[in-house]
């Protein structure tokens, strides 16, 4: 079996491999000139067309593993037969930690803070009292593996929840999309951690915008798409709202797009799940995946209808 991974330092990351199986594990990042004979693909974290190609140029391809979250870019474009896996769970931790930094950050006025220390001004007067996170009705639009971990990592901070996913779980107190413009007005801050679908693209519209109270704060760890940048845009540029993003559409985000300078925005550079440890934790999945499909034991996290 030929496994194809992205980064030389996954082949000891993959851990112990499939034990009555010859295993050639071929680390090379380019996809020009895709090796002959690949079972198993691991892409790189960051794919486009030039990448999801490939698939097509590997006739011996059973699985493609995902090493991201989101599978937006792959869905629809693996030849039929293959299986599409990503890499939920290895996310959480990363992301989990953005969405509480910036929900701090934000409420306790840190970008401001920021800019003022850039200009040697004490500025207390300007910025204090601050707002704080204990109290805070939160509201996650998004209960998967990454919305869960959000929520476990908020909780000492005295705050109520009310959780929403693509179809009501009532057993779990989980609410269904549909009844967003009930939930959002009672909503402090809001966490969108949806993956990007044809039925996520353009949920945050201006209904959606306008149904936040006065005040909230909204933060994006999701996908740009899954916001409509011009309703995005203008609601920030009330100044009624806040916003936290990792996320932009377009990304990278054009250097003389206004939401760079609103004084109420807070803009990361798609970083919330890029830390040391993230490459470690994706490589034991990997590892997971290949002695499963050596074996004949079925894959964890298949890709279905873009979930």
């Amino acid at each position: 079996m030929k496994v194809w991974i992205p980064h030389e330092p996954g082949r000891e990351l993959l851990g112990e491999l499939p034990a009555g199986v010859t295993v050639e594990v071929v680390a090379d990042p380019a996809t020009t000139g895709s090796p002959a004979g690949v079972e198993f693909w691991v892409p790189p974290f960051l794919s486009g067309a030039g990448v999801t190609g490939a698939a097509s140029r590997l006739p011996d391809l059973r699985v493609v593993q995902l090493l991201s979250a989101g599978a937006d870019a792959w869905v629809g474009r693996v030849p039929a037969g293959v299986t599409l896996c990503d890499a939920r769970g290895v996310h959480d931790p990363s992301t989990a930690e953005w969405v509480v930094t910036a929900i701090l950050s934000q409420l306790r006025a840190f970008p401001a803070m920021i800019r003022a220390q850039a200009r040697r001004e004490w500025s207390y007067d300007q910025v204090a009292p601050t707002g704080e996170l204990t109290g805070k009705h939160v509201l996650i639009v998004g209960a998967g593996s990454i919305g869960t971990a959000v929520k476990a990592r908020l909780e000492p901070f005295d705050v109520t929840f009310t959780l929403v996913a693509r179809s009501a779980r009532p057993d779990e107190g989980v609410h269904a999309v549909a009844e967003l413009p009930k939930l959002l007005p009672a909503a402090d801050v809001v966490v969108v951690l949806v993956p990007l679908t044809d039925a996520t693209r353009g949920l945050i519209d201006a209904e959606f915008l306008a149904a936040m109270p006065d005040g909230a704060l909204l933060v994006n760890g999701a996908r740009g798409p899954v916001a409509d940048t011009a309703a995005l845009t203008a609601e920030l540029a009330t100044g009624r709202i806040s916003a936290a993003l990792d996320v932009t559409d377009p990304e990278p985000l054009p250097a003389d797009h206004p939401l760079w300078t609103m004084p109420n925005v807070l803009l990361t550079p798609h970083v919330a799940a890029s830390v040391t440890g993230l490459q470690a934790r994706a490589y034991r999945l990997v590892g997971e995946q290949l002695r499963r499909y050596a074996t004949g034991r079925p894959l964890i996290n298949e890709v279905v209808d873009g979930y």
